[in-house]
């Protein structure tokens, strides 16, 4: 087994507070409206929001290689917007890595909008590193997500204003 690390910056027009609202503290229910291709639902097994809940992500057939996952809120900072979770089931878990945890913190900008800083750490289950394949995928599923609330945010000018 061997940690590796995965780190993505996503420049947003939305301010923090926003941003931070719609994609973490109401993630469970927007979620699935904005990115709907991916994911049919949330549902809350255990906790309000805060940390210790656990979610489980039910994906649409366009995620081949798993059709679900669970995660714990293991931080959630509302006055320094920073967010930690961890997988603890399905997704990547069990299949190439045995860890996974995830870290998003906002920071504004001096324009009125904001940078997402995500930072994912895993232990693989074997020597080897995530492939730069899925690594791409992280990447692209995290920075994607982030981009579909923005464009909603910046639709819907009034949403969690």
């Amino acid at each position: 087994m061997v940690k590796g690390s995965i780190t993505e910056e996503y420049v947003s027009k939305v301010s923090v507070e926003r941003l931070w609202k719609a994609s973490i503290c109401d993630a469970h229910n927007l979620m699935p409206k904005v990115v709907p291709g991916h994911i049919k639902s949330i549902e809350l097994l255990e906790g309000d929001g805060g940390v210790g809940t656990v979610k489980h992500f039910h994906f649409t057939d366009v995620m081949k290689d798993f059709e679900y996952l669970k995660d714990r809120v293991d931080v959630i900072d509302h006055a320094n917007h920073v967010f930690k979770s961890s997988i603890i089931e399905g997704g990547l878990v069990g299949l190439k890595v045995k860890s996974y945890t995830s870290e998003i913190a906002l920071h504004p900008t001096s324009d009125g909008g904001c940078v997402a800083r995500v930072n994912i750490e895993y232990e693989s289950i074997n020597d080897n590193l995530l492939s730069d394949e899925d690594v791409a995928r992280v990447k692209e599923g995290v920075i994607g997500t982030m981009k579909e609330f923005d464009g909603y945010l910046l639709a819907n000018p009034e949403a969690y204003a």
